[in-house]
């Protein structure tokens, strides 16, 4: 990663999870918190939307919950705040340290020049790669280490998930580039 910039390297969304609660009352948050939602016809838990910072929380009876629309790491926390204070103005006895991890971090980023996808096919190992050009546009690379999932597409576009922190996207970015720079440069 020898001081390289990311210039076009951008989070779309943070899907964090975790426990924040032995218990939570769906029905009674629902009930107090303005913004909270509980349809259990639809889905068995809770969606809390904020506006400050822009998330949607999935709340559980366990005690569970599911973060996500989050776009950057500060987000996270200040969302998170939000949701705990809600909850405890709410009656909500809340654990004192809530364990809630990121899980997934989707990162798009523009390699600046197009890919020729069926070369990349003909040059790269095919166990880790699906495409099929007539379902889906993109190419599916699957990189090991870091666990990491790339979607190129044509147009030099690449959409990153799979990593729990930036430094997996950049090292899974780095490995792709790394096998993608034989064939741009055949390209030219």
């Amino acid at each position: 990663m020898d001081g390289k910039t990311y210039d076009s390297l951008k989070i779309e969304n943070i899907v964090a999870s975790g426990v924040i609660a032995d218990e939570i009352n769906l029905a009674e948050i629902a009930e107090k918190i303005d913004g909270c939602e509980l349809n259990t016809k639809r889905f068995p838990g809770a969606v809390y939307r904020i506006d400050e910072p822009r998330m949607a929380s999935l709340i559980f009876s366990s005690g569970k919950v599911v973060l996500t629309g989050i776009r950057n790491e500060s987000a996270l926390q200040d969302g998170l705040e939000i949701i705990l204070k809600s909850l405890k103005e709410a009656g909500v006895k809340t654990l004192d340290v809530p364990k809630v991890a990121v899980t997934n971090i989707v990162c798009s980023y523009d390699i600046g020049k197009f890919i020729n996808l069926n070369r990349v096919v003909a040059t790269l190992s095919l166990e880790a790669i699906e495409y099929e050009p007539e379902q889906f546009p993109g190419l599916v690379y699957r990189i090991k280490d870091p666990k990491i999932v790339a979607l190129l597409f044509s147009s030099g576009k690449i959409i990153l998930t799979g990593g729990k922190n930036l430094d997996d996207v950049r090292r899974g970015l780095d490995f792709l580039e790394e096998r993608l720079e034989t064939i741009l440069k055949e390209q030219k």
